[in-house]
């Protein structure tokens, strides 16, 4: 017998301890060479625990638990082959096994009741689909039939999947297990279904159910972070607002030729980072971090963008932004977001940024401070686009316009330096083939012709 251990990797040289968020096979299963077996989180991301050979596996960790780097999370039996690994597949989670037709008891004649009313004995009614109301009809009778027992029909909640797969036991043994149906069953059934549907045509709440849940190891840490943002530095935050014609024009104009050389689309965070890579270079203190008592500036532009994910807000850095143009801007943007959201960015792709640049109004947001990503210095808020009146000229025209707001630590960035950068990306926005590309049209610019 051929046993190797799989121990927890080493995320990144600070972290001691992750956490197994869930395993990803079931106990005993037979697992293949080089696929994930396990989800884990650390404090700044989510990675994945890979079988190092094929065999069957034994778990020797919880999920929740926090696991040292390198103790042994699970072993891999490399001498049993696929048929000797008698648990199911960890994908095969979508059903319990059902009960065959020639399998089903007599017992299951035990719903189908007799009710006595008047002293007469009448058949209960079953429970068919709900109607467009809402609210169940009924049959003359149950009669214990393979078509009306349809058990892959039955709601079953994860927790009661697991005790039921634990104990051995089969929808049919529930049910049966059941015995009879009193008048309060059959009466809390139409009385949920009535009351999911309210005289005004509304859905009303079910219930008033309450969970606790304990946060991930990359919530916790972002909140710890969330929280020294505003105990550690002098944050304040400016505003402006943008007036996004110009680029909306371009986007407009060039988009179709723009996908067809560069084969992505032409998005607004682009020109964004673009901005502000030229404004970071003209106010440096704003691409500037505090280091003990000495400040240290940056003369290139790694700019963080804040991504929201299923397991909560992560940054990864686009490396050199002053260098690239808007299509690699774009693909950067659009591989770092995929890997971030599917978790399998890496540490370093998350590390090392100068600036961040986050963008609530792809959530509706109107207007909102955003928060230092320390040990950074400053970052900028875009918001939704949203057309108003404004003055121009003289004249009062209507605009595609876009609040922006940048949040900085004061003891770094004087008013005048946070005020005249925010100034600057809006003069650069405004005026893109003028300022931003440097006088190049926009057949240059965008499609390098």
């Amino acid at each position: 017998m051929a046993i190797i251990e799989i121990k927890i990797p080493s995320p990144g040289e600070s972290i001691t301890h992750v956490e197994l968020s869930r395993w990803l096979v079931e106990e005993g299963a037979f697992v293949q060479k080089d696929t994930e077996i396990a989800e884990l989180e650390s404090e700044k991301a989510t990675l994945m625990l890979m079988a190092e050979e094929s065999g069957k596996i034994s778990l020797k960790a919880t999920e929740g638990e926090s696991i040292e780097v390198g103790a042994v999370a699970c072993t891999i039996d490399t001498s049993v082959q696929p048929e000797e690994s008698v648990a199911p597949a960890a994908d095969d989670k979508t059903s319990l096994e059902q009960p065959s037709a020639s399998g089903q008891s007599s017992e299951k004649a035990d719903i189908t009741q007799t009710a006595s009313q008047d002293g007469k004995k009448t058949s209960v009614p079953s429970v068919e689909e709900s109607t467009a109301t809402g609210i169940s009809t009924a049959k003359t009778a149950i009669e214990p039939s393979e078509s009306q027992t349809d058990y892959d029909k039955i709601k079953i909640t994860p927790l009661a999947k697991k005790v039921m797969i634990e104990n051995g036991l089969s929808v049919e043994d529930v049910i049966n297990g059941l015995r009879r149906l009193k008048r309060e069953d059959v009466e809390a059934v139409l009385g949920a279904a009535s009351d999911r549907i309210g005289t005004n045509g509304l859905k009303r709440p079910v219930t008033r159910e309450s969970k606790s849940e304990r946060m991930s190891s990359l919530r916790r840490k972002l909140s710890e972070r969330l929280v020294s943002v505003k105990n550690e530095t002098a944050m304040l935050t400016t505003f402006n607002e943008v007036d996004m014609k110009p680029i909306m024009d371009l986007r407009k104009k060039y988009q179709t030729q723009f996908v067809e050389k560069h084969g992505i689309k032409l998005g607004i965070m682009s020109f964004f980072l673009k901005a502000c890579s030229v404004a970071l270079r003209e106010f440096p203190n704003v691409n500037a971090m505090l280091d003990g008592e000495n400040m240290i500036t940056y003369g290139y532009a790694d700019i963080s963008v804040a991504v929201s994910t299923p397991k909560g807000l992560m940054v990864p850095v686009i490396r050199n932004v002053e260098s690239l143009g808007l299509a690699e801007i774009e693909r950067a943007l659009e591989e770092l977001a995929a890997k971030a959201r599917s978790g399998k960015i890496s540490i370093p792709e998350m590390s090392g940024g100068t600036f961040t640049v986050t963008n609530g109004g792809i959530f509706g947001s109107m207007m909102s401070t955003p928060l230092i990503n320390p040990p950074q210095s400053a970052i900028l808020g875009m918001h939704n686009i949203q057309e108003r009146p404004v003055a121009i000229d003289g004249q009062v025209v209507i605009r595609p316009m876009m609040y922006v707001a940048l949040s900085y630590d004061h003891r770094v960035i004087d008013g005048k330096e946070s005020v005249g950068f925010l100034v600057r990306v809006k003069q650069l926005l405004e005026k893109p083939t003028d300022i931003l590309f440097g006088g190049s049209s926009g057949e240059k610019a965008l499609l390098g012709v």
